[in-house]
């Protein structure tokens, strides 16, 4: 199955460099039913350029905190000098959105 998922300039750029390779996501419904070996369409929102990926993994968590604990920060897109921080997503999801749907990190590799 082929999803289309928008990313910002940054993520975009760091999955296509391959050094993002955990794109994170509520586990909402239209998330919920990606499988591995699916592919994601990840388009820039501010280029339009379009990032084939497959999907090789899914971590589903109650939390961005239990997230965070689990990946490398540079792998969920994080520079090796920033802090990674669960509340950055608080920027993108609001805390109730997170507490239903829970979070998804879906490991990908560019095709």
């Amino acid at each position: 199955m082929i999803h289309k998922m928008n990313l910002w300039n940054e993520s975009f750029s760091a999955i296509k460099n391959k050094t993002k390779t955990i794109e994170m996501r509520l586990c909402d419904e239209k998330r919920s039913i990606i499988c591995i070996g699916d592919i994601i369409e990840f388009t820039n929102t501010k280029t339009n350029e379009i990032c084939e990926c497959a999907v090789t993994n899914l971590y589903k968590y109650e939390s961005f905190n239990e997230l965070y604990k689990h990946h490398n920060k540079i792998a969920i897109g994080y520079a090796d000098n920033e802090i990674a921080d669960p509340n950055d997503m608080l920027a993108y999801y609001s805390a109730e959105a997170i507490e239903k749907y829970g979070v998804l990190g879906i490991e990908v590799i560019v095709k």
